[in-house]
């Protein structure tokens, strides 16, 4: 977690409650202690009210608030809606950060609008991919942003397995299923990959750079050059 959003939670955890320890801000934002107290006297020196001491507790000074942010109900529920699709559907790590966002936003909102996110009767049906796709998941985005090679053993709908080596460009959920788009080094050619069919997933050391046709603009194309067709 940077440190400016670091920062940010604990402006926004001592809003909501009366006292807290520093340990409990420690646990919470998985750090040490020395760590919130620095943070803590770096946040007085900059003008927020912060009460209390080390041993003690913290509190924020009455009336002090951070600018609310302004969003309609209806962007609220896409908003909430959003995080609690990404809590179903993606990697721990994403999930997270979910969480956070919505976090960050409850603790910004104006007084009126605070129960709104709570109450939003929009969800995603809790049917988590399995524990390999999650772990996948985290292990891909890493690196499709870093453009990095993948290796890993595939195995087709008819069961066959074969040894791929792809370019990653971008990953896709269908709703029941995730897959990647990719550059594949074995058949020369686009190819989407069932990440639930992926095993054996390693990361390698190689980059490589968006170059037609290994883009995901060319590999869309593709795709609708071959919709086209069917």
């Amino acid at each position: 977690m940077r440190r400016a959003d670091r920062l940010f939670q604990i402006v926004s955890l001592l809003r909501r409650r009366r006292l807290t320890r520093a340990a409990d801000l420690a646990a919470h934002l998985e750090v040490s202690e020395r760590t919130i107290y620095r943070d803590v006297r770096d946040l007085i020196g900059s003008g927020v009210p912060i009460e209390g001491e080390a041993g003690v507790g913290y509190r924020l000074g009455k009336g002090f608030e951070l600018p609310p942010l302004m969003f309609t109900v209806e962007e609220l529920q896409a908003l909430v809606l959003g995080v609690r699709m990404v809590e179903t559907w993606a990697d721990d790590s994403l999930r997270q950060a979910a969480r956070r966002v919505l976090d960050k936003t409850e603790a910004v909102l104006p007084e009126r609008m605070r129960g709104r996110a709570a109450d939003t009767a929009l969800y995603s049906v809790d049917i988590r991919p399995s524990k390999q796709v999650r772990l996948h998941l985290e292990t891909l985005r890493r690196a499709v942003d870093e453009r990095r090679v993948l290796r890993f053993c595939y195995c087709d709908r008819q069961g066959r397995e074969s040894q791929r080596s792809v370019r990653p460009l971008g990953l896709y959920f269908w709703g029941q299923s995730w897959t990647l788009a990719a550059w594949c080094e074995l058949r020369n050619d686009h190819r989407n990959f069932r990440l639930d069919r992926v095993t054996q997933l390693e990361l390698t050391d190689l980059h490589f750079e968006h170059e037609s046709p290994v883009t995901l603009a060319d590999f869309l194309r593709a795709e609708a050059e071959a919709d086209g067709r069917a």
